[in-house]
């Protein structure tokens, strides 16, 4: 139709996980569950995204070692924790189309973020939803929405404890232990009786979620440090007063080994219910080829965290 964008579709389902909500509902630990889970299921996913506060502008493939600040944290993010095929582009269908011919036995590919860029065909939208839910129900800049709600999609998912409407839900934790920059473990429990101060980081949208979900488990945190979502970390500069052991979120953390390799991530355990997984296979289903379907169905329902 003449005016209307133009959109490109792939051979393979695209699952499209957004939200309509500006700043971080929960976005990539989404991505991140719903990849094991197709992995777990025998499939080939691979992710793609532009990238979102990179300093490149080509397309290019995020590697285990790749610099954030050259694919943007939560692709490199999603890379170390996945392993699977994480293509950026400035356009989606760029990075999807890469990825395709990279690896062209990928048989699903998920993009990070996305639900209100249409050039790209999508086969299935989730939208994922935190504590705000859609906050005053008013568009940008009187209020958060992206896009007017309600909107038709195919999964609503909440991240938060407190959903504001209907939906499916998830559990959400940190791990017990945190991430050494060489991929070795610390028991958080050995923290908690540590004759080092504790400062805890974290850039992300809701960053006092993460420091008291820190205390929950029992750590002392002598000092906090809220900064902006995707923060670069270039000029930040480690306090000289004391000798501080550094506890970050693992999206942080691919940003801030690289100039303070002694800081520990801690990861988030992201759960969806058992039903959100069982209702994406069965949207996912009819889209796959008959072999891959079969594999799909064989192991319907099975959860990873």
């Amino acid at each position: 139709m003449t005016g209307m964008l133009k959109r490109h579709s792939v051979p393979v389902p695209v699952v499209v996980v957004g939200n309509v909500v500006a700043g971080g509902a929960g976005k990539t630990p989404v991505v991140m569950a719903v990849v094991r889970h197709l992995q777990a299921n025998g499939l080939r996913p691979g992710v793609i995204s532009r990238g979102y506060g990179r300093r490149t502008q080509d397309c290019r493939e995020a590697h285990a070692d790749s610099l954030a600040r050259d694919v943007g944290d939560e692709p490199a993010l999603i890379k170390r924790a996945t392993s699977v095929p994480v293509f950026v582009a400035r356009q989606r269908i760029d990075a999807a189309l890469a990825l395709l011919a990279q690896y062209p036995d990928t048989n699903v590919v998920v993009c990070d973020d996305g639900l209100q860029h249409y050039a790209l065909e999508r086969d299935i939208e989730i939208c994922v939803f935190d504590d705000r839910g859609v906050g005053n129900g008013f568009l940008l800049p009187a209020g958060p929405l992206r896009e007017p709600w309600p909107r038709w999609v195919d999964l609503v998912l909440h991240t938060g404890a407190y959903p504001a409407f209907t939906g499916f839900t998830a559990q959400r934790a940190l791990a017990t232990y945190a991430m050494r920059a060489d991929g070795s473990r610390v028991e958080l429990a050995s923290l908690v009786k540590s004759e080092k101060p504790l400062l805890a980081l974290a850039a992300i949208a809701q960053p006092q979620a993460f420091f008291t979900m820190l205390e929950t488990q029992g750590l002392v945190l002598e000092q906090t440090q809220a900064l902006p979502d995707h923060y670069e970390f270039d000029n930040w500069l480690r306090p000289s007063n004391k000798s501080y052991i550094l506890i970050c979120t693992e999206k942080d953390a691919v940003k801030l080994w690289e100039k303070h390799p002694d800081a520990l991530a801690v990861p988030l355990e992201f759960m969806p219910e058992p039903s959100f997984l069982t209702a994406l296979d069965a949207l996912l289903a009819p889209l796959l080829e008959p072999s891959q379907n079969t594999a799909l169905s064989s192991t319907h329902g099975h959860t990873t965290s």
